[in-house]
């Protein structure tokens, strides 16, 4: 018999850092590992993005096997692949992977992408080792999937070398992740507003404050991510009913995510800060 998956709505953040895994003393509230999240709904488990947050989730489902799940990918730069190889339960023959990811100009497949970490002198065994069914699959920004009574829909991310956003849907409830975005200075991200029209959670990519992005010395525009600031602006013109901000900054210690959390209850009372560990239900 397959794992068991809740049948109803939420959300579990396994990894949620940004850039490098930074374990120790000092991230131990919110966690130190890369992108992972997973979303169980209606009996369905999708995972989105591999980090090292992917490692931590095997390791669970381990307790659970055999496992089916489907495996998004936001885009391949390395901090949301590369739990992939450490992913213990695709090794394990019966399990069985439906992985998609986005399919950028330049033409690389997501599964080159992983195999090509994979490969000597990246890592010591090839991605053909796993023995569980893999199959793979290209999205391109404004795909719909339909996965029974579950939806999900795709749309572009402002991100160098492409990513896209996911919208998971069922019964009128939406789960939006939109990590590794960067928000434009002088307008909304219409399409990322489309993404999260009327969304019950947003999964927004916070990676910087304003002071931080605007810093007189080593601004950080132009590399790819948003603030906390920018997310609540564009969470309140989609009609977003909850935020949570993502992809913390690898130089934010707990005690520095707890005064950005401060800052962000203060702006909206609806918005919180990711933590791994952490579980929101919908339904």
């Amino acid at each position: 018999m397959p794992a068991a998956v809740d049948s109803g709505f939420l959300v579990r953040f396994w990894g949620v850092r940004g850039s490098i895994p930074v374990p120790g003393p000092h991230t131990v509230r919110y966690g130190g590992n890369t992108p992972c999240v997973e979303i169980q709904v209606a009996g369905q488990r999708l995972i989105i993005d591999g980090g090292t947050g992917l490692r931590v989730l095997g390791k669970a489902l381990l307790a659970e096997m055999p496992v089916s799940a489907h495996l998004f990918f936001s885009h391949t730069h390395w901090d949301h692949i590369q739990g992939f190889p450490f992913f213990t339960p695709a090794y394990v023959a019966g399990n069985e992977f439906r992985v998609y990811g986005p399919l950028p100009s330049h033409g690389a497949t997501i599964k080159q992408r992983l195999s090509e970490q994979m490969q000597d002198p990246n890592f010591p065994v090839p991605l053909q080792i796993m023995r569980s069914t893999l199959s793979f699959h290209e999205l391109t920004a404004g795909e719909v999937l339909q996965m029974g009574e579950v939806t999900v829909e795709t749309g572009s991310l402002n991100h160098p070398n492409y990513a896209l956003g996911y919208r998971v849907s069922w019964q009128g409830e939406s789960i939006v992740y939109a990590s590794d975005t960067e928000h434009y200075p002088d307008r909304l991200d219409g399409s990322l507003v489309h993404l999260a029209r009327n969304a019950s959670i947003l999964i927004y990519d916070a990676n910087y404050t304003e002071a931080e992005y605007h810093h007189p010395t080593s601004p950080r525009r132009g590399w790819g991510h948003s603030t906390w600031e920018a997310g609540l602006s564009l969470a309140k013109a989609a009609g977003v009913r909850q935020v949570v901000m993502f992809h913390h900054d690898a130089n934010h210690d707990d005690d520095d995510l707890d005064q950005i959390e401060q800052a962000v209850k203060k702006a909206c009372a609806n918005a919180l800060l990711a933590r791994e560990g952490m579980v929101l239900r919908l339904l």
